[in-house]
């Protein structure tokens, strides 16, 4: 996903320089001599950028709230402005992107995100409940296998084959793979309620693994 979304900022820059070349001098009787682009083609790329930004930075992001912001018609003032506008926010993303910066926000929140399920795993299971603890491990663990895919530009799908593709794909080693493997197999059983096949040892091991995995693999 993430070369997805490079690919697309350098296209979507190239498609501004063409909106640009359209600017052209114009006319009216109401505010005389101007210069302005092609409305329609400003239009259609705004409406790409935003949807880029809304999946790249998060619609609560600084990113995007300010391109919707700079899209916003100016009293007085034409949609040359306005492409100078959405034009700064534009590549003020793309270079955070590129920069990495907005990955390692994603990270922390998902970092804290995991952290919060993973206690109450530790809670559940120190309350007896196994099989619940199980699970939200296992849920964790499938997640974190899911976004590494997407940042490897592979496709997701089932914990076993996503754990497949990411060893051969060199993320990390056979044996990781192989305890990956079992974990999954935990989860599996405690999601169809098949309590007898692990023990609370084995959910209180599965814990700490996944604690461990999620940390080596957002640090």
């Amino acid at each position: 996903m993430t070369q997805v979304f490079r690919k697309r900022f350098a296209e979507l820059e190239q498609q501004l320089a063409q909106v640009e070349a359209t600017k052209r001098a114009q006319y009216s009787d109401y505010s005389g001599h101007y210069e302005a682009v092609d409305d329609e083609l400003l239009l259609n790329w705004c409406v790409k950028a935003r949807n880029l930004l809304s999946s790249s930075c998060g619609k609560e992001s600084e990113h995007f709230l300010s391109f919707v912001e700079a899209e916003k018609p100016q009293a007085y003032l034409h949609n040359d402005y306005t492409v100078k506008r959405v034009k700064a926010v534009f590549l003020a993303a793309k270079e955070d992107f590129e920069g990495g910066y907005l990955a390692s926000v994603r990270q922390l929140v998902q970092a804290e995100l995991f952290d919060s399920e993973l206690e109450q795993a530790k809670e559940l299971q120190s309350s007896g409940f196994h099989v619940a603890a199980a699970v939200i491990a296992g849920v964790v663990l499938e997640t974190t296998l899911r976004d590494l895919c997407a940042q490897s530009g592979l496709l997701t799908g089932k914990m076993d084959k996503m754990n497949a593709d990411l060893a051969k794909a060199g993320k990390y080693n056979l044996l990781i793979q192989k305890r990956i493997t079992a974990l999954a197999g935990i989860r599996n059983s405690a999601a169809h309620g098949n309590a007898s096949e692990f023990t609370k040892e084995d959910v209180s091991s599965m814990i700490g693994e996944v604690e461990r995995f999620v940390a080596d693999i957002l640090s």
